[in-house]
């Protein structure tokens, strides 16, 4: 299979909310909450257009996307990592993070920090991430986690 990380384009946006989305409703705590607020899939155009999303193709198809934002205090925020729950386990989260983490240290940042599902805990922890503290989302409390990259 051929992998290639690309940045997002901005006519994908509605085809990435849609992967996201089915990501997102793979897990059942979720589920009636996302179906309730379709809002909260919501890829900002301008994220796209400042190149701050970046897609995963293999094989032409797009198979994941990531998000990484500037912090105001000059690190980096893994702000969306979302795979084709078909293709889950195949590497393609990591490839993405990993490309995140080679735009943020282009910013000069030195730390990446994430707000995770509860559920993602095992794969970023995997990857270097190590949990230190908790943040309100829109539905609950989640683990905040940050790695030295």
């Amino acid at each position: 299979m051929t992998e290639k990380i690309r940045p997002a384009r901005l006519h994908e946006r509605e085809a990435l909310e849609d992967l996201q989305l089915q990501a997102s409703l793979m897990w059942l705590e979720d589920r009636a909450s996302l179906l309730a607020n379709p809002d909260a899939i919501d890829l900002p155009v301008d994220q796209i257009a400042d190149g701050n999303v970046y897609v995963c193709e293999a094989d032409g198809e797009i198979v994941g996307f990531g998000v990484v934002l500037p912090r105001a205090d000059g690190q980096a925020e893994l702000d969306g990592l979302f795979v084709r729950p078909d293709v889950w386990g195949e590497g393609y989260g990591r490839l993405l993070l990993e490309h995140g983490e080679r735009m943020a240290k282009g910013w000069g940042a030195t730390r990446m920090h994430v707000i995770a599902n509860e559920r993602a805990l095992p794969f970023y922890e995997a990857c270097g991430f190590a949990v230190n503290g908790t943040a309100q989302t829109r539905f609950r409390p989640a683990p905040t986690m940050v790695k030295a990259i």
